[in-house]
C-alpha cells in the first residue's frame, strides 16, 4: 500500500492523530507527512476534519432526517444543478446521487421535526424540478461512520461451570 493510502486510512478513522505518531507508524519523516498531507488537502482529496458527536449524550436537541428526492434532470446536466440548489442550504448536511427509486439523498439536521418538515414542504417540495420526496426521521444511531456509538460494556464477570 502506497503511503499516502496508509495515510488516508489512518486519518479517516482518527484526523486527530499526532503528526510525529503518523510519521512514525508510516516508517517516514514527519515533514514528509506534512508535505503529503498539505499536497492531499491542496488538491481536494481531503476534504476536511470532523468529529463525531453522540448527540443523544447533551443537553443540545437535533433532529436528524434522511429525505428521499426524486427530480427530473436537467437536461446537459443531469442532477448536477438540483443537488447544488440543494446542497447550499445550511441545514443541508450531505446530498447523494443514487440507484433505486429516487435519485437523490439528502441527509438533514434542525432543531425539531416541525423546522425539518417545514424545510421539506417550504424549499425542497417547491423547486421546480423535485417530482416528490419521501422524509425518514432518524430515532436512534447505533453506528456512525464505523464507530458503534452505544457499545455495551463487556461482562468481566469470570464465568463458573459446575
Amino acid at each position: 500500500m502506497k503511503m499516502e493510502e496508509e495515510l488516508l486510512a489512518i486519518i479517516e478513522k482518527n484526523s486527530r492523530i499526532d503528526l510525529k505518531e503518523l510519521a512514525v507508524i508510516l516508517g517516514v519523516a514527519e515533514i514528509d507527512v506534512v508535505n503529503t498531507l498539505q499536497k492531499m488537502e491542496d488538491e481536494g482529496i481531503v476534504c476536511g476534519y470532523h468529529t463525531m458527536i453522540n448527540w443523544e449524550k447533551t443537553s443540545i436537541e437535533k433532529v436528524t432526517a434522511l429525505i428521499e428526492v426524486r427530480v427530473t434532470p436537467q437536461r446537459g446536466q443531469g442532477f448536477d444543478n438540483i443537488a447544488e440548489r440543494i446542497y447550499k442550504y445550511p441545514e443541508v448536511q450531505s446530498v447523494y446521487l443514487i440507484s433505486g427509486g429516487y435519485d437523490l439523498l439528502v441527509t438533514l439536521e434542525g432543531k425539531t421535526l416541525r423546522e425539518v418538515s417545514t424545510f421539506v414542504s417550504d424549499k425542497l417540495s417547491t423547486l421546480e424540478t423535485v417530482l416528490s420526496t419521501a422524509t425518514h426521521f432518524i430515532l436512534k444511531k447505533y453506528k456512525d461512520h464505523g464507530t458503534i456509538l452505544n457499545e455495551k460494556p463487556e461482562d468481566e464477570r469470570e464465568i463458573v461451570t459446575p
